[in-house]
């Protein structure tokens, strides 16, 4: 069965693409440009899927970001701040990304001839956005297939995991060192390295990444 893998070159997307190399015979990725002012994530998603061996398409959405508000397309105003069209969330949200990522994606399986998708979703250590949570993910699928009449799979392996189970996960699957080294994760595109991995070691990505890691580095010694 082949696969293909929503991929942003992060932490959880690649795990995710180690993950499926493991578990179908042919794996390919899709990277999507959508403006974000990190898009040193897409240079390091290439330095990745060049290491594990798999096929790339990126594909340039940037027209997005003219049509959204969020600081992570250039807006102004501070990560932590409230979005500007819904309070309850903040700054950092794209709205509606994960949807236009699975739509994209799930129309682009259909040409490849892949039975599933999978994507580093996960509502137990993320930042609040809904589009994260697993019921987002089953309906979205559902309304999709039902409109192409398709039976594509949508496949979370992370959904229910913690940021240091994913660390832990990712040293399962012989990635580890990849993950650390050059997974970027960070909202403001900064390639330091940590022993955690390149950030900042500030905004709200980094801040839960690096949580992670440390309670995956206590686990392990306990």
């Amino acid at each position: 069965m082949k696969a293909l893998v929503i991929f942003s070159g992060g932490q959880d997307s690649s795990t995710c693409l180690a993950w499926a190399q493991r578990r179908y015979d042919e794996v390919e990725a899709i990277t999507f440009f959508y403006g974000q002012t990190h898009e040193i994530e897409i240079r390091q998603s290439e330095k990745i899927a060049t290491a594990l061996g798999v096929k790339q398409h990126l594909v340039d959405i940037s027209f997005y970001k003219n049509m959204v508000h969020s600081v992570l397309t250039g807006d102004a105003g501070k990560i932590d701040d409230q979005h500007p069209d819904n309070a309850h969330l903040p700054a950092s949200f794209v709205p509606n990304r994960n949807a236009l990522f699975i739509l994209l994606a799930h129309s682009f399986a259909q040409t490849i001839k892949a039975g599933a998708l999978v994507a580093g979703l996960c509502q137990t250590d993320y930042s609040g956005y809904p589009d994260c949570r697993e019921n987002f993910a089953k309906e979205i699928l559902h309304a999709l297939n039902l409109g192409s009449d398709q039976a594509i799979e949508l496949i979370t392996p992370l959904m229910h995991l913690t940021k240091a189970e994913t660390f832990q996960l990712a040293e399962t699957e012989g990635v580890l060192d990849l993950v650390v080294q050059e997974s970027h994760t960070c909202y403001l595109g900064s390639p330091r390295p940590n022993p955690w991995g390149r950030g900042c070691g500030h905004c709200p990505a980094c801040l839960l990444r690096k949580k992670g890691y440390f309670e995956f580095i206590t686990q392990k010694g306990a």
